[in-house]
């Protein structure tokens, strides 16, 4: 067992803890934080239903995005779309045998590592070109991007310029799975692409890229419009109006 296996095994195990442990913090507290108003942004539906399929199209279609801005749309659903692929495609290391959805993605998975890189590079540039958003991104919007810019161009440098072992990179994430630890290669682009990602576990609670399950419990789009039918009350208002 090389010291650089133990390195990264330790380091995958705390960073997934600090991944699970964090969301559920903040997932807690956005169902914690009381909602004093009703404020759906309108035109909202009125029945719970609608507020369902409302928050669907959000999720899947990204609707408000496509409303305010299609260029950023564009880009922002094309990043998105790519990388719930190759997350389908990167089941493949962690099962066996190997489910056959995963199977069947390979080829779109690589061809999506592709529109992952031009999703980020066209929100980098707007970032970078268009004032308004230039005047409110802060350093960390840069990290985050820069950060999965790397993720997405050190995987497709593992299959492109410098192969690894692939069959040891699924052996040593099966051991990590398991509690049974292989050795890993010592690739120099493989080491910083699992870098990378062990980064992005732990960053991830803790940055906007919480906006994942942040946008689920969005009053102004979780609510149903119909304060004029009923009173609205937030848990702890309920509680004062007992007493």
């Amino acid at each position: 067992m090389t010291a650089l296996t133990v390195l990264f095994a330790l380091a995958f195990y705390v960073a997934t803890a600090v991944l699970f442990i964090g969301v559920l913090v903040k997932v807690r507290q956005y169902w914690m934080t009381p909602a004093p108003l009703k404020i759906p942004t309108t035109p909202a539906p009125v029945t719970t239903g609608g507020v369902w399929l409302r928050m669907g199209r959000e999720v899947v279609l990204f609707e408000s995005l496509f409303k305010s801005s299609k260029w950023t749309w564009i880009f922002g659903w094309l990043f998105h779309a790519a990388l719930l692929l190759v997350a389908m495609r990167h089941l493949r290391y962690v099962t066996e045998p190997v489910w056959q959805i995963s199977a069947w993605l390979q080829s779109f998975g690589l061809y999506a590592g592709f529109a992952m890189v031009a999703g980020l590079t066209g929100l980098l540039v707007r970032r970078i070109c268009v004032n308004r958003v230039r005047y409110i991104s802060a350093p960390s919007d840069y990290l985050m991007l820069g950060l999965l810019l790397g993720l997405a161009g050190s995987g497709l440098a593992m299959k492109y310029v410098a192969a690894t072992d692939i069959v040891a990179v699924k052996a040593f994430m099966l051991g990590l799975a398991r509690f049974d630890w292989q050795p890993l290669p010592a690739d120099a682009v493989l080491l910083m692409h699992l870098t990378l990602v062990i980064l992005l576990l732990v960053i991830f609670p803790f940055s906007k890229l919480l906006h994942a399950p942040g946008v689920l419990f969005s009053p102004t789009r979780n609510q149903v419009d119909n304060s004029r039918e009923r009173r609205h009350l937030s848990a702890w208002a309920r509680q004062l109006e007992r007493r």
